[in-house]
C-alpha cells in the first residue's frame, strides 16, 4: 500500500478521519464520491481552503474521508481541519501558512448542556402571574 498522511479533525460532535495519499485527485468520504456526500453549495470550496492556503492543488492528492457525527457543518469542518493537519505533516513548512488562515484551530465551541427548571441550556418557562 501506498504512503499516506492522516490527520484527525473534530468539530461539535463530528470526527473525522482524513487520508492524504499522492494520486489523481480521488475524492471519497464514507466510501462514497465527494460531491454525493456534501451537496451543500460552498461546501466544496470550504473544505479545500487547506490545499490553497499552502499553494497545492487539490488533483495532486487522493483523499479518502471517513467522518461520523454531528450534523453537515460539523462534519465540513472536522474534513477541513483534518485535511490541515494532514497537510501539515507531509511538509512543516506548510504550518504557518495554515495558521495563518485559521485553519489548524479546533474550534472548541460546542453546544451547553440543560440546566434544571430550564427547558434548554437558557431558555426558561415562560412567566405567569397567576
Amino acid at each position: 500500500m501506498a504512503q499516506y498522511y492522516e490527520g484527525i479533525g473534530r468539530r461539535k460532535e463530528s470526527t473525522a478521519r482524513v487520508r492524504l495519499t499522492t494520486g489523481s485527485g480521488k475524492f471519497t468520504v464514507n466510501e462514497k464520491d465527494f460531491a454525493a456526500f456534501f451537496t451543500r453549495m460552498g461546501d466544496l470550496e470550504d473544505i479545500l481552503r487547506p490545499f490553497g492556503a499552502v499553494g497545492q492543488e487539490a488533483t495532486k492528492y487522493d483523499v479518502s474521508v471517513l467522518v461520523n457525527g454531528g450534523g453537515t457543518t460539523g462534519q465540513t469542518e472536522s474534513v477541513r481541519l483534518g485535511i490541515a493537519r494532514a497537510l501539515q505533516i507531509i511538509n512543516a513548512d506548510w504550518t504557518s501558512a495554515l495558521r495563518k488562515n485559521g485553519l489548524l484551530t479546533r474550534d472548541a465551541r460546542v453546544k451547553e448542556r440543560k440546566k434544571p427548571g430550564l427547558k434548554k441550556a437558557r431558555k426558561a418557562p415562560t412567566y405567569t402571574k397567576r
